[in-house]
């Protein structure tokens, strides 16, 4: 899973940005649950399921990205 989150950070920023459009935005939704089960963060894994259902998610993700250059995850 360390390889995982490691290959998604890497990633340039357009290709994050592209990650981020509605329809593939359930890479991003993966990516926290990975990142909350690697830290054993119990509260991040249930936020990150919830968010996988949230419409609007793709926008913070994108604004998240252009910001800080990585999605809001609960570390």
């Amino acid at each position: 899973m360390k390889d995982l989150i490691k290959a998604i950070d890497e990633l340039p920023l357009l290709i994050k940005v592209i990650l981020a459009i509605p329809a593939l935005d359930i890479v991003w939704g993966i990516y926290r649950i990975c990142r909350s089960v690697d830290k054993n963060n119990t509260a991040g894994i249930v936020i990150s399921v919830i968010l996988l259902f949230v419409p609007f998610m793709w926008l913070v993700d994108i604004l998240m990205i252009l910001m800080k250059g990585n999605v809001w995850c609960m570390d």
